[in-house]
């Protein structure tokens, strides 16, 4: 028996193996209860908002632009769809009261995202050697993979163009923020359709 499984309260496994549909499924909320110190009731909450399917359906080429393990790893910090009901927005909106409300709202933004997230700013000027000079809206550190995390809103369809300027977000966030302890490759959240592009 994995020793992982004796790490959880028996009344886990059993709301586990009753809810889950595959062995992948009830092992993810195991490593959870696990890594995460989850109650019952916390664990009842994750299982309802479908976190096993949330995290696998966000859209990411962290196995191809990440070393193993840290692609993985990634993948956890996750979500989709993610909930923004603290928000007090009109339906139709742009971009700039998206963010306005985000960051009215930023306590109840970084319980959204997830354990191990810190806020450290928006339209951040990062201008890089060349002369470019690029404002991300929004950008995170997450400290468990010591990782910046840039976060780009959009409040329109997606199109192809809007990865080509994630790609220099990414390069800039590297080149100009991250310190000799950080990890490479900063990671871009794409908020217009509910996928994740890095």
């Amino acid at each position: 028996m994995p020793e992982i499984f004796g790490c959880i309260p028996w009344g886990h496994h059993i709301q586990i193996f009753s809810y889950c549909h595959s062995i992948d499924e009830a092992l993810f909320y195991i490593n959870k209860v696990a890594k995460e110190g989850w109650s019952r009731s916390c664990l009842e909450n994750h299982m309802a908002a479908r976190l096993f399917q949330a995290q696998g359906a966000a859209t990411t080429n962290f196995s191809r632009t990440l070393p193993s393990p840290q692609g993985e790893l990634a993948k956890e910090i996750l979500k989709d769809p993610y909930h923004f009901g603290f928000l007090t927005i009109a339906e139709e909106h742009n971009e700039h009261e998206l963010e306005e409300a985000l960051i009215a709202n930023v306590t109840q933004f970084l319980l959204e995202l997830g354990k191990g997230f810190s806020y450290v700013g928006r339209q951040m000027e990062l201008q890089m050697p060349g002369g470019q000079t690029f404002f991300p809206d929004l950008v995170f550190y997450f400290i468990p993979q010591h990782r910046y995390v840039i976060i780009e809103l959009k409040a329109v369809k997606y199109i192809p163009e809007f990865a080509g300027k994630l790609n220099f977000y990414v390069t800039a966030a590297d080149e100009l923020l991250r310190g000799d302890g950080d990890n490479k490759k900063s990671v871009i959240y794409e908020a217009v359709t509910g996928k994740t592009i890095v």
